[in-house]
């Protein structure tokens, strides 16, 4: 024979662990919700990309490339730069990216 108690029981219990469970979700829910805010805080308050950037050698000083801002081909050591400062380091004769061709756009040709 079955027990009423011992079945009230274990749906007391069953209740329990769900209720556990739900919480724990919704834990899980609320931290992912946290990190989606503080990741599109962190979008908006990130400076816009530089329009013109300095790329510079392995020794970190002298500049090798000019490229535009949304160059594919700028390498880690490239640095945000004026128009005015990216057009001076065209006329010193710092080479001009192949790809994005700044010269071109800033009017500095040979």
């Amino acid at each position: 024979m079955n027990d009423p108690q011992a079945e009230l029981n274990q749906l007391r219990f069953l209740e329990r662990v769900q209720e556990r469970d739900l919480a724990r979700t919704r834990r899980w829910i609320a931290d992912e919700e946290r990190r989606q805010s503080e990741r599109i805080q962190g979008l908006a308050a990130r400076p816009p990309a530089p329009d013109w950037l300095i790329e510079q050698g392995l020794d970190g000083r002298a500049p090798v490339y000019v490229h535009a801002g949304g160059c594919h081909m700028a390498g880690k050591r490239s640095r945000g730069v004026t128009q005015d400062q990216a057009r001076r380091a065209l006329y010193e004769r710092v080479d001009a990216c192949p790809h994005c061709r700044p010269d071109t756009e800033l009017g500095v040709l040979d």
